[in-house]
């Protein structure tokens, strides 16, 4: 589950705003129609979603092709093992919104929150918005499963937050195995050095616009009620769960063994093609071609996570072809083959939106 972005707190959680109090029998005639849009701009993010999954499919078929002729010529066991790694990745991250949402009283079946974490891989896949489409689906699910909103925010909140920091462990990480290599250079440090940068910010940002809520906003931006309903929304998650240390240790060290099992794929995917490399090497390719698609513009990272994880291969003494082929087996696992299952997710969730409308 590799590039997972999981910035944008704000505009993500307003996808959950659902109007308390009786004022809406005394609104304009324009304001109903526009909150009857806003109840409904979710399944037009779903059939968004859709719709550029398709479009993505077909402009990159031979991206596909090439993985599959990949597939065919390499060891099946490594294989194999590469896809049992990338599964517990999903697995990992619905043990962290089981645990945050245990914590805040609700109960939800892990199969469904494993489903999920599909269904916000393939929405942050297909529409960059730096992890707010997926976030969008996330808060949006949780609730429909049976949790409150104050606890799925708080699950929104708590994932971001651990995100980040297991971010930048990794990024040390990466660092200190770079330079014990001796492939360490000023270009590699400022790249860390910004996702480090990326990694506090986030986290700050996040804890700061639940402990302000409103009061985070000028005062002229506060007579618009959907902003201020918008940053009361973060306020609504419980205190005790977004600042409890225990648990955010806990998230962290999930998602760390998340970026884990993605440098892993990375090593099991070079053995499958014949070559034994240590995994310092392969997860250190992956962790600065992370860096590069979580710090650039480019959607999905195409073209410049493979160039990157090329390069550091390269760097590494892995020869240009099998770099080539291990970087392509990789995204394969981590992009196209979950985009068939998170098609599928969407397809049934705007289905469930649509009968709920009936």
């Amino acid at each position: 589950m590799a590039q997972q972005r999981a910035s944008g707190v704000g505009v993500a959680v307003a996808s959950t705003g659902k109007t308390h109090g009786s004022g809406e029998a005394s609104r304009p005639d324009g304001e109903l129609d526009q909150s009857g849009f806003a109840a409904n701009w979710r399944s037009w993010l779903l059939a968004l979603l859709l719709i550029a999954g398709v479009i993505v499919a077909v402009l990159h078929w031979g991206d596909v092709k090439k993985f599959a002729a990949l597939v065919t010529h390499s060891k099946p066991v490594w294989l194999l093992a590469a896809a049992a790694a990338q599964l517990l990745t999903y697995v990992a991250l619905a043990i962290e919104w089981a645990l945050v949402l245990r914590a805040g009283k609700c109960r939800a079946p892990f199969g469904k929150l494993l489903g999920l974490t599909v269904a916000k891989h393939f929405a942050d896949q297909m529409v960059p918005t730096a992890g707010m489409s997926g976030n969008v689906v996330v808060v949006d699910r949780l609730q429909a499963i049976g949790a409150s909103r104050p606890v799925a925010l708080a699950t929104l909140i708590m994932t971001i937050i651990a995100y980040y920091a297991s971010y930048g462990v990794v990024s040390l990480i990466a660092l200190g195995l770079l330079w014990w290599h001796g492939h360490s250079s000023w270009v590699v440090i400022g790249l860390i050095g910004a996702s480090l940068a990326l990694s506090a910010a986030v986290p700050a940002l996040a804890l700061w616009l639940h402990k302000k809520g409103a009061n985070a906003i000028p005062r002229w931006l506060r007579r618009m009620r959907t902003v201020c309903e918008l940053f009361e929304m973060i306020k609504e998650a419980p205190t005790r769960l977004v600042r409890s240390e225990r648990l955010i240790g806990e998230l962290t060290l999930l998602n760390g063994a998340v970026f884990a099992l993605d440098g892993l794929t990375m090593q099991l995917c070079l053995f499958a093609l014949g070559l034994h490399v240590p995994f310092s090497a392969a997860f250190s390719a992956f962790i600065m071609a992370s860096i590069v698609v979580t710090l650039g513009p480019i959607p999905m990272g195409l073209g410049s996570f493979e160039a990157v994880s090329i390069g550091m291969l390269r760097a590494m003494g892995v020869p240009f072809e099998a770099a080539l082929s291990a970087t392509l087996l990789f995204r394969g696992y981590t992009l196209w083959v979950p985009l068939i299952p998170g098609m599928f997710a969407a397809r049934r969730q705007l289905k469930q939106r649509k009968k709920k409308k009936r």
